[in-house]
Formats: structure tokens, C-alpha cells, sequence
């Protein structure tokens, strides 16, 4: 059964056909896939490939979402207790604030939301494809029913597909099957009724290729895939909370219990001393606003936010939030070699056969390009270097593209074979179709091969590719000039000398191997005639030796994990600076289970800067190693076998170019450029969006105790209020969420990367921010106290004005206090604060709204203040500067007592 589409047929049992009944039901080709024109008119009629995005949150959704935190609810019934009982304007004011900042709250978490969505469109998947006749590497929205799609193992199946080939193909279905074991898959019809994990000759979207490599035709996209159709029965779900967010509510609910007692104490005390039950119960609510910063978890949003989009552009793309948060106490960063350190592109510089070697010098004036012994040469007059060409082109995956000037398409080293071959006039369509593939044998980690199968008039041409040493071993023979000899024991050593060599100069080397086959079924890795060496430069990137001094320099260790030569990973780390040539360089084989290695063995491994030869398995121990040892660990990697190293690593970091599907989606982060200099541009990020939260906590907090104590002491004096409950409201909302919005988004100290990292088991506020909390809410407390003393006394002015002068010192030592978080070892002018635009702007924005409520009427009579006179004005400046003053004096017997302690 099928249903009709134009010229096509989107079949509903498409693993119940034949292969060739699919793809003439669809109307493609397996051989060329579709044009260009017709892809365009199947896009217009199936639309893009694309699921149904889930619902966003309206925004009377988020704005009514903002009425569910505790406070707000408190406040909404004392706006209540306060028209019950008579107190209108009261009322009226305090619904305004619960309004304004509410308004605040949703404009805030609109722009945070809006922002990791951003984040999100950013990264595509993408798929390779045959139109026209040639490999393509296009986004995955694009594919349509008739593309022909090829994948290999670590790709992300972007579509519904009915496989053509299939090739020890194994697919993980858990998402849509639950099945966690892998499933092999093949080209077989298989039964109508046949359940989805039963349909082995499909491949579903979302799910990923695991092993193996295969080709397949799009029978449906998007929704009408079997993941689209599962998932609008699936409800949206829940954002998650992160574990920082989690670590800031629950110092908010012990804020809450702290609060709570103080208010109760104030208020019983009021009202035992004779003062209005209303006004007592509006300050101890008003109280218990200001001593919470229920806008906290917004504002961290916005700062991780922005971290994240300065991430971004720096070429680090996070997917989890709370990654954000590990980055910035990450102690020791795991590499890969391979486009991370180095350039990730490959090119054949040396090509050694058993008489004679030749090099490759792309920058060549001259017409040929090939060199031996410094004078150039035809590779045609050379049997044994066109042989060694050719099976380097055979024994391959990759594409040039389809122009000249077009992308490559695949593995680097398989590319740079191509490459070469095509320097010397071997292409590989024309080469392909005189040897045509009929098999091949995927890379094997366990065997460090691979070969393809090719028919040759009534035989088969066999070409191997792989590990100089594994090559070796599964050959006899070695070919000469125009004949080969058998490969002795000798030769063999000579062979593995030679490789050696090419391997101290920092070259990667690759072994190609040649035999003739009778069967097509034969095995592929015994009796075979070595050809020779390959060997390609990887050159390291120019700002790797500069990223990895910052990494010593902030406190975090470089260790390079490669599946290289030792020698060659030897070399390139030399190259970058991240050792010498006497540093060690330890074989994967010596990384074994924590619980298998003595004390010993421990130490020296966690000490050592160079692992070569290691396996994915051996990434995990030693990962293992590092995080029992009390480290934070940040892993690199690129294929589906590293991803659950990914998973382990404290941050994984998955590369964005080279990187797998799978790869990426079980990572934390994303390079898009694969360059180990953005890592440490987002660990510095991460350092400074901590700070950052840390700042604008310590300002919140420290500002709302000076509210509290202020309203304490004087209950406790017996004085009138300094302050009122309307009062603490607007000074919540505008000296609250405008300066620690702009510290929340500040661009850091310059010596970020200068430090150690913080232990991550360390809270939000260590004790010393607690003890500074107290100090500095005294510190702005006492100076509020004396103003109010001495409007009245000194000025003789009524208990009624001297609030407004009271209130004025308060909102203004606020302001300044911003100043006093920088950090004490700064500069007391330039320093992190001042260089903050955002900083400057709060300011202003805060200094305006003070005088505003202070002289406009209508607002100073809900606020009960009246306009200073100038002498008043000179004492608010004069008292609202103390704090500030003796804030930066602190700071600078501090940095001076530290520096002599250095001395």
C-alpha cells in the first residue's frame, strides 16, 4: 500500500518492499539521487524536514508566572490588609510596586528565555547526501522523500530511510524503542506487521548510527517520521534546574526563615511599644522583600545568558546551562591532538616505498608537484608510487566535492588521500568506475584496518589501509619497483624504524596494502603485498602555545589524549609548549581502572601531560582518575565511541566541525571552530559569570541588611521609623534589580585567567561573605541612623521630614555602594567596576528616579518625602558617601597588608 505524491509515492510499508521497489516507488535513483530541481519541488510539497516545535510560552504566560513566588503573594495581602483597613493609598502604592515589579521580573525572563533559544537555533544538524550525481554535505531540515543519504557510524539518522546498503551497520533506537542494545541492520524485506524495533532494514530519525556504514533512501520526513508521530503525544517538558538555580533557592528559603524572625521580632516590638498594627505589619513585610531578592534567580538567568552569547560568539556553543557554572572551577582540560591542538588539515607531505621516497610540495612552481631527491618527477614513470596511490584512493570514504573549488567532504586523512591521488591524476569517480566497489570492511579500532573489495575483470583488486604496524603484520610480501619480494623479519623491523622516524618529526603515518582475491567473501587482512608509508602534516593552530601558558597561568592542567604515535604525540606536544622533549609520553595500554593501580602508578599517571595510542575505554579511566583525585575535568572528543567519556567528564566538549552527532548531543559544549583556544575563552567566561553572580548577591544582600537594620535598631531605640514600609519597596525595586543587573552582566576582571579556580564544593557565599554582608549592611545602617538624628536635632526638622533625609542617605549609599565590589586587589579607579558601561547607566538611571520621587508631587506624597533644602542635600551626600569611603579605605589596607605579606 502507498500513497500517491505527484510522479512519487510515499509508501507507508516501505520494509516490507525490496530495495529497488522503493526507490522506483519514490521515483530516484540510488546512483545519482535527485536534482536539484526536483528537490526544490518536493520541499515545496512536503515541506521542510522539521519536527513541530513545541509551544513557546506566551507571554501572558511568563507575566502571569511571575505571581507564583511567595513574595509576591505576600505582598498582594498586605495591599489587601491595607484597603480592609482603610489605608487606600497604602494599598494603591504597594499593588503599584507588586505591579512594577512584576513588569521587571517578565521583561527579565522574556530576554533570558529569548536568549537560550537563540543559543539553540544556532546549532544545525547536518547530513550527506547525493544529488546530482555528487556527495553533499547539507543541512538535515533540507532532506526530502527520494534523497539518497550516506551515514557513518556516530551520525544522527536525520530522517525515516529504507536502507540500499548497509554495511555491519548497527543503529541505537533506545529513544524510540527503548531497546538498549544497538540493532543490526540490513537491506532484507522484512514482515508487514513487523513491530519498529523488528524493521532492520530502516533507520528512524533520532536515533544514530553506532557501527558501520550504510546508505539509504528518505521515505518520510518530519512529522510524518516515526519520531514526529510519537512525539505530538508527548506533552512539552519541563525546563530544567540547574544545579546552581537549585544552590539560590535554597539560600533564598534560608533567607525566608532568617527574615521571618527578624520581622516578627520587629514587629512584636512595635506593637508592644504602642505603634499601629497596620504600619508594623507593612514594615515587617516590606522588610521581608527587601531581605529577599526574589528577583535572584532571574538575574542569574540574564548573566549566564549573556555568558552563554558571549560563548557563542567566541565560537562555544553550551547546550546545558549548568554547564555554565562547572566551567568556571574546571582544574584539569583532557584533549584530543586532532583539530583541537593542531589545524585538523591534513596533507601528504612524504610518501616512502621500499626503494625510494618522494615528497609532495603543494607550493611547487613547477608542474609537477612530486620530488625525489630535490628534482621533480612524473608519478606515471613509478609503478610502485601510482599502486600506493591508487589504493589510497580506493580504500576510501571521502569526496572532493562536486567544483573545484567546492568543500571536501569526510574523514581529513581520507581527504588528503584523495588529495594526493589527484595531484597525480588519479580521480577517484573515473578510478571507481574501472575497479568498481563490490564490499567493504569498515574501520575496526580492535584491528586498526580497513578494505574495500574491488571488481577486476574476473578477480578482485583488495586494498587495505591502516596502522603501519597492524599492516605490517597481516602482510607477506613488499612491493618493489615492478615486482615485490616476501617481507622478512628484517624488513619489517627496517619498516617500523622508518616509520619511527617520520613520527619524531611530528608526521602522521598510514600503511596501504594491495592483494588479489579470487572471492569476494574472502578475509580481507591476511596475505598481503606491503606498498608503503604515507606521511601527512597536521600543522598545530597558531593560538594553541598562547592558549595553554593562560591555562598555567589560571591553575588548570593541559593533558593531551591522542590515538597517535607515540613519537607523534611527542612532537606536537613539544610544538605547542605543552611539554618538552624529555617529558614522557605514556601508552594508552598503562591507563587501567582506578581500583587496579597502585598508589604509585596513580601519581605518576595524574603527573603525566602526554598520553599516546589510547582507546575510548582508556579516556574513561582516565577521567576516572582525575575526578577521584579531587580534579574537575573537561574532556574533548569527536566520534560516538567518545561519547560516554563526554557524558563522564565533568564538561564535555564535543567538536563542531568534525565532530559526530552523537558526539554532540551528549556533550556540554560545542566548539564550532574544533580550536582548543576557545575552551579556555569559555572557562574564563564561566569564571566570570560566577563572579559576577557572586557580586550582585553580596550587593543585594549586604544593601537589604542595612534595610533591616535600620528598621531594627530604631524599634530597639524606641526612635520613629527612618524608614517606611513604601519606602523599602521602591528602594527594593530600583536599587535591587538595576545596579545587580549590571554587575550580573559585567565583563570581568583582566586577571580572570591569572588565578587558581575555585573549589567546587564551595557555596554560593563562603563565610567570609556572610561576615561582609553584616559589615557592610552596618556600614550603611549607622550613617542612615545618624541622619535621621540630626535632621531632627541639628537641622530641626519634623520626625515626618527627616524620613525623606533618612531615605535619601539610605537610596544614595546604596548607589555608591556598588563601588565597594571590586576586587580588593584592583586598581581603585580602574578596576572592573568602573570599566562597566552598565555600571554607569544604572547609576544615572537610579540617581534620576531619587529625585524624581523627591520633588514630583503626587509621587513624594505616596513616598511621605518632601523636597531637601540644600544644607540637607550636603548632609545626605556627606552621609551617603561614608559607607563608600570606608568601604575602599578596608580595600586598601587590605591590598597593602597583602603585598607586604608578599614582599
Amino acid at each position: 500500500m502507498h500513497v500517491q505524491h505527484g510522479n512519487e509515492r510515499q509508501l507507508e510499508t516501505p520494509w516490507a518492499e525490496t530495495a529497488g521497489r522503493v526507490v522506483a516507488a519514490i521515483d530516484t535513483s540510488s546512483e545519482t539521487g535527485l536534482t536539484r530541481d526536483e528537490v526544490k519541488r518536493r520541499r515545496r510539497q512536503y515541506g521542510l524536514n522539521r519536527m513541530r516545535r513545541n509551544r513557546r510560552r506566551r507571554a501572558i504566560e511568563v507575566f502571569l508566572y511571575q505571581f507564583k513566588s511567595i513574595i509576591v503573594l505576600i505582598l498582594v495581602g498586605a495591599a489587601l490588609l491595607s484597603f480592609a483597613f482603610g489605608h487606600a493609598v497604602d494599598g494603591l502604592a504597594i499593588s503599584v510596586a507588586v505591579l512594577v515589579n512584576t513588569l521587571i521580573g517578565f521583561v527579565m525572563e522574556m530576554r533570558a528565555t529569548r536568549s537560550m533559544e537563540s543559543l539553540r537555533r544556532m546549532e544545525q544538524i547536518r547530513a550527506k547526501v547525493l544529488r546530482d550525481g555528487q556527495v553533499q554535505e547539507v543541512a538535515a531540515d533540507g532532506l526530502v522523500p527520494g534523497d539518497i543519504v550516506l551515514l557513518e557510524a556516530g551520525d544522527i539518522v536525520s530522517a525515516d530511510m529504507r536502507l540500499l546498503e548497509a554495511n555491519k551497520a548497527r543503529a541505537d533506537e533506545s529513544a524510540l524503542t527503548g531497546e538498549s542494545v544497538p540493532i543490526d541492520k540490513n537491506t532484507d524485506p522484512t514482515p508487514h506487521d513487523a513491530q519498529l524495533s523488528g524493521r532492520s532494514n530502516m533507520l528512524f530519525k533520532g536515533t544514530a548510527l553506532t557501527a558501520g556504514s550504510c546508505k539509504g533512501v528518505v521515505t518520510h520526513t518530519g512529522m510524518d517520521t516515526a519520531l514526529g508521530r510519537i512525539s505530538s503525544l508527548v506533552q512539552e517538558a519541563q525546563d530544567e534546574t540547574t544545579p546552581l538555580e537549585k544552590r539560590l533557592e535554597r539560600l533564598g528559603q534560608r533567607l525566608l526563615w532568617i527574615t521571618l524572625g527578624i520581622l516578627v521580632v520587629v514587629a512584636l516590638a512595635g506593637i508592644v511599644r504602642g505603634k499601629d498594627v497596620i504600619l508594623m505589619i507593612q514594615t515587617a513585610v516590606a522588610l521581608a522583600v527587601a531581605a529577599i531578592p526574589e528577583g535572584l534567580p532571574i538575574v542569574a538567568t540574564v548573566a549566564m545568558a549573556r555568558g552563554m552569547l558571549r560563548m557563542a560568539r567566541r565560537n562555544a556553543l553550551v547546550n546545558r546551562l549548568a554547564a555554565v557554572e562547572t566551567l568556571g572551577s574546571t582544574t584539569v582540560i583532557c584533549t584530543d591532538k586532532t583539530g583541537t591542538l593542531t589545524e585538523n588539515r591534513m596533507t601528504v607531505k612524504r610518501i616512502v616505498l621500499d626503494q625510494s621516497e618522494f615528497s609532495i610540495d603543494e607550493d611547487s612552481g613547477n608542474s609537477s608537484v612530486f620530488f625525489r631527491d630535490h628534482e621533480s618527477v612524473e608519478p606515471g614513470a613509478h609503478p610502485a608510487l601510482i599502486s600506493l596511490l591508487q589504493a589510497g584512493v580506493l580504500c576510501n570514504n571521502a569526496s572532493l566535492g562536486a567544483e573545484a573549488d567546492g568543500p571536501a567532504v569526510g574523514d581529513p586523512l581520507e581527504v588528503a588521500l584523495l588529495e594526493a591521488g589527484a595531484r597525480a591524476g588519479i580521480e577517484r569517480r573515473r578510478l571507481i568506475q574501472q575497479y568498481p566497489e563490490e564490499r567493504e570492511e569498515s574501520f575496526d579500532p580492535s584491528v586498526k584496518m580497513m578494505a574495500t573489495f574491488h571488481q577486476d575483470d574476473a578477480r578482485y583488486r583488495v586494498t587495505v589501509k591502516g596502522a603501519p604496524e597492524a599492516v605490517l603484520d597481516a602482510c607477506s610480501s613488499v612491493q618493489c619497483d615492478e615486482d615485490s619480494h616476501d617481507l622478512t623479519s628484517e624488513d619489517r623491523q627496517h619498516w617500523k624504524d622508518r616509520n619511527l622516524r617520520l613520527a619524531e618529526q611530528g608526521l602522521r603515518t598510514l600503511a596501504l596494502a594491495h592483494k588479489t582475491s579470487e572471492s569476494v567473501d574472502a578475509a580481507p587482512y591476511n596475505d598481503l603485498t606491503f606498498l608503503g608509508l604515507v606521511a601527512m602534516a597536521d600543522p598545530p593552530r597558531a593560538a594553541v602555545a598562547e592558549a595553554i601558558s593562560r591555562c598555567r597561568s589560571a591553575g588548570i592542567r593541559v593533558v593531551m589524549a591522542t590515538g597517535d604515535h607515540t613519537a607523534t604525540a611527542k612532537a606536537i606536544a613539544a610544538a605547542v609548549g605543552l611539554s618538552d622533549d624529555q617529558d614522557e609520553a605514556i601508552e594508552g595500554k598503562h591507563i587501567l581502572p582506578v581500583d587496579e593501580l597502585s598508589e604509585q602508578q596513580r601519581e605518576h599517571l595524574i603527573h603525566a601531560s602526554i598520553f599516546s595510542r589510547v582507546s575510548p575505554e582508556q579516556k574513561l579511566h582516565l577521567i576516572d582518575l582525575h575526578k577521584t583525585a579531587g580534579a574537575i575535568v573537561a574532556m574533548t572528543g569527536d566520534g560516538v565511541n567518545d561519547a560516554p567519556a563526554l557524558k563522564k567528564a565533568d564538561i564535555g566538549v564535543a567538536m563542531g566541525q568534525r565532530g559526530t552527532q552523537v558526539a554532540r548531543d551528549a556533550a556540554d559544549m560545542i566548539l564550532k571552530d574544533d580550536a582548543f583556544s576557545s575552551i579556555v575563552v569559555a572557562v574564563e567566561q564561566g569564571r566570570i559569570i560566577f563572579r559576577n553572580i557572586r557580586k550582585f548577591i553580596l550587593y543585594l544582600l549586604s544593601g537589604n541588611a542595612s534595610e533591616i537594620l535600620v528598621v531594627f535598631l530604631a524599634s530597639l531605640l524606641n526612635w520613629p521609623l527612618p524608614i517606611l514600609p513604601l519606602q523599602i519597596l521602591f528602594l527594593n525595586i530600583v536599587n535591587d534589580v538595576f545596579p545587580a543587573l549590571a554587575l550580573g552582566v559585567g565583563e570581568g576582571e583582566t586577571d580572570t585567567m591569572k588565578r587558581p579556580p575555585r573549589d567546587p564544593r564551595e557555596p554560593v557565599l563562603p563565610v567570609v561573605y556572610w561576615w561582609a554582608i553584616v559589615g557592610y549592611g552596618l556600614l550603611i545602617a549607622l550613617p542612615v541612623l545618624a541622619g535621621f538624628r540630626l535632621a531632627t536635632a541639628a537641622f530641626g526638622l519634623s520626625e515626618e521630614n527627616a524620613v525623606t533625609v533618612s531615605f535619601l542617605v539610605l537610596a544614595f549609599a546604596r548607589v555608591w555602594h556598588i563601588f565597594n565590589m571590586r576586587n580588593p586587589e584592583s586598581h581603585l579607579l580602574h578596576n572592573e567596576i568602573t570599566a562597566n558601561r552598565y555600571v554607569w547607566g544604572a547609576l544615572v538611571l537610579c540617581g534620576v528616579l531619587l529625585a524624581a520621587v523627591a520633588y514630583i508631587p503626587g509621587l513624594s506624597a505616596v513616598l511621605s518625602l518632601s523636597g531637601p533644602r540644600p544644607a540637607e542635600w550636603g548632609l545626605i551626600c556627606v552621609l551617603s558617601l561614608i559607607p563608600l569611603v570606608v568601604g575602599q579605605a578596608i580595600k586598601a589596607l587590605r591590598r597593602f597588608t597583602f603585598s607586604r605579606d608578599d614582599g
